[in-house]
């Protein structure tokens, strides 16, 4: 899942493994927040959520995430919720929603985003009214 500020992001320099610059340039062209679950890598040999920001804001990387076992990875670049922390958790939902809501906020209010853009989640199999 990816969020945008809306502002165009600095060029991104390239040189990611496997993804062609031209594509890299045009997929961190504006400022970004995203989100998801990776399998694992050399870098981090386990499965984990994880969230980033391009460009990464000052303070992103000791910015207050939730829930307890979130870290940071100066390796990858990003926060990273390990699988087994959520799958172990009392309430995974809850510790996934609340990773994903506290990196998504550092990353918007440390990039000084417009979160008046910002929408209410909504409730399943209810449509959102528009206006």
């Amino acid at each position: 899942m990816s969020r945008f500020s809306g502002r165009p992001a600095p060029l991104q320099p390239g040189g990611i493994p496997g993804l062609p610059d031209a594509v890299t340039r045009e997929a961190y062209s504006h400022e970004v927040s995203s989100a998801g679950f990776w399998p694992g890598n050399d870098a981090f040999p386990q499965a984990a959520f994880y969230s980033y920001a391009y460009p990464s804001p000052e303070r992103f990387a000791s910015a207050r995430v939730e829930p307890d076992g979130a870290v940071w990875s100066d390796a990858m670049g990003e926060w990273l919720l390990p699988y087994e922390r959520v799958r172990s958790a009392a309430d995974p939902d809850a510790a996934v929603l609340r990773f994903l809501e506290s990196t998504y906020r550092a990353a918007a209010d440390l990039g000084d985003w417009d979160r008046s853009l910002d929408c209410d989640i909504g409730v399943p199999r209810r449509p959102r009214r528009v206006g």
